[in-house]
């Protein structure tokens, strides 16, 4: 029994008992009063007929008298009736009406459809917790590649502007709490097709809850979640979640490469950015005094991070007592002029605008250009409906939390290997770097590049793994060739390439931007970077053996069954001359 029918029928018991009671009595009534006919026979009405007059009159259908006219008494038990009847049904009627306006049967409703909603989906999904700015790019994003999401939050004004947004696909939702496990489970967890839970709720202990929860149900469920606090992020790494985005700790550590290695800062913003945007231009932050105005979770990620770079650092901060800066900290909120003087804002190079107030960032950097000119200005932005004050504000960096968080996510879902490659350009040198940004723009031109990852398998590239298992040998720049004029390149380059090394502490071989006249194996897990739109051109070659083929051999091969006939033809006329 559904919770649907569970709640109608204990709601709608006791007027159904009134209905049933009237409807037996009116029956009885007149199967046991005596008419006479015609012939002045008495006469008993049967049953059906009794059924079948009482439930025409008491519907207000008609009325006639059947199968002979009524007695008085009758018709003084008929009037009965019709009273009787009356009150039945509106004493019915209005428990209807008011059992249609409760919340529970409408919160009942909804759920019974938002879960045969997700029992449907065919396609692979991800259970998204929490919707805001963040969740919203995530879905949209998700959604144009071909994923399908499941979205639940608790707060009803959320779910409604989700179902009243420009997301192509439908979206199955559900105004629940998240980290409750049956809502969980109700929303697909151990659906076959459900490949991850991800948990963006504003509330930390909230997220928490959600990893542990799935970590406890389903071990094999990829789990990604948002973390704001140290702690936090430590007790969710305890539970083994997959990945745990923290947007303070992210950006201090861009900013603090962007000091000492700005290539490796512009490779990281590139390949984690929306495909098909404008590349972001290169910044170079410089060295000396920095004033950090906000103490709070993200105030103090970028002191420790700077610190770390050797650049100094000096607080303003107004509340002393609760964030409790270090010593020689200015009180203040550095929307004043004489603030930043106190802090030595003439002697400074850049000023980091912190606070959890947009307005108050915004005043700080105005106040501080005021004061210096020459200042490098870094601004947090913490709605996303300021995007044009922020951008209109000539600012050299935005901290942009919910685009960093959903930048991440998406890097990490889309292209499983982009974090590790990322790990691994942090490795090589400025040099390095500086040498793959150039190799990027010759690719991508000015619109940051498509990354996304696939593996030598059956399913991903099943030409590919048909050519190896047979014993051929694919290369790497076979991959990047136009299907249709092998002599052109495609706008595409390999950043790199997985192998499975049993010698290896990882278990996996990782080799970065291979060669073109690299050799490929099966299962090797190959990260692509592409101008956008040529992931079609790529998976010409990855799944189509005549594609594969041509770029190869340059021979044209078609399989079709009209063709093979035609070729046998021209061959035979062929040996008959």
């Amino acid at each position: 029994m559904t919770k649907v029918t569970s709640l109608v029928l204990r709601r709608m018991r006791v007027p159904l008992l009134v209905l049933i009671t009237t409807y037996s009595i009116s029956i009885l009534g007149f199967v046991l009063i005596p008419g006479i006919d015609e012939g002045g026979q008495r006469w008993h009405m049967n049953f059906f007929d009794a059924v079948y007059f009482v439930s025409y009159m008491a519907t207000t259908i008609g009325f006639g008298e059947l199968p002979h006219p009524f007695t008085v008494a009758q018709r003084m038990w008929a009037t009965v009736t019709i009273y009787l009847s009356v009150v039945g049904w509106v004493y019915a009627i209005g428990s209807i009406l008011s059992l249609v306006q409760n919340s529970l049967l409408q919160r009942a409703i909804e759920e019974g459809r938002f879960t045969r909603s997700v029992s449907k989906l065919g396609e692979k999904f991800y259970i998204i917790c929490g919707y805001g700015e963040t969740s919203h790019l995530l879905v949209y994003s998700l959604n144009n590649r071909g994923f399908r999401t499941v979205v639940i939050d608790n707060d009803s004004d959320r779910i409604d502007e989700l179902s009243m947004s420009d997301i192509p696909q439908s979206v199955p939702s559900l105004v629940a709490d998240a980290s409750n496990s049956k809502i969980l489970i109700e929303a697909g967890l151990f659906h076959d097709k459900c490949a991850g839970v991800v948990a963006l709720t504003d509330s930390d202990h909230v997220n928490l809850k959600i990893a542990i929860t799935c970590r406890l149900l389903k071990k094999t469920v990829s789990v990604i979640c948002r973390a704001e606090a140290l702690d936090t992020e430590a007790n969710m790494r305890s539970f083994r979640t997959d990945y745990i985005v923290n947007p303070f700790e992210s950006f201090a550590s861009r900013l603090a490469m962007a000091l000492h290695s700005p290539s490796s800062y512009l490779i990281n913003q590139w390949l984690t950015g929306v495909p098909g945007t404008r590349l972001l231009e290169p910044v170079v932050p410089p060295r000396g005094l920095w004033l950090l105005c906000g103490y709070g979770r993200f105030g103090k990620a970028v002191h420790r991070f700077l610190t770390y770079e050797g650049v100094k650092t000096r607080i303003i901060e107004s509340d002393h007592e609760l964030t409790n800066p270090p010593e020689g900290s200015i009180k203040g909120r550095g929307t004043e002029a004489v603030t930043l003087r106190n802090a030595g804002i003439a002697d400074a190079v850049g000023i980091v605008a912190g606070t959890d107030n947009d307005t108050n960032n915004l005043s700080i950097i105005y106040t501080a250009k005021e004061q210096n000119a020459n200042l490098f200005t870094v601004a947090r932005q913490n709605h996303g409906g300021n995007e044009k004050l922020f951008h209109n504000a000539s600012l050299d960096i935005v901290m942009e939390r919910s685009d960093i968080i959903a930048h991440e996510i998406l890097s990490v879902i889309l292209a499983p290997l982009l974090a590790t490659f990322l790990k691994q350009a942090k490795t090589h040198g400025n040099q390095w770097a500086c040498e793959l940004v150039s190799r990027l723009i010759a690719i991508v031109g000015e619109t940051t590049p498509d990354t996304w990852g696939v593996e030598v398998n059956k399913e991903d590239a099943p030409a590919v793994f048909s050519a190896l298992s047979q014993g051929q040998r694919i290369l790497v720049g076979d991959l990047i060739k136009n299907h249709l004029d092998r002599g052109e390149k495609l706008h595409v380059t390999v950043l790199m390439i997985s192998r499975q090394d049993k010698e290896s502490a990882s278990g996996f071989k990782l080799i970065t931007l291979p060669d073109d006249d690299f050799q490929l194996q099966a299962g090797d897990q190959i990260l692509f970077c592409a101008r956008e739109g040529e992931r079609n051109e790529i998976s010409w070659v990855l799944n189509n053996r005549n594609a594969l083929h041509y770029v190869q051999t340059g021979e044209q091969v078609s399989e079709g069954w009209i063709w093979r006939i035609l070729s046998g033809r021209q061959r035979a006329a062929v040996e008959d001359s």
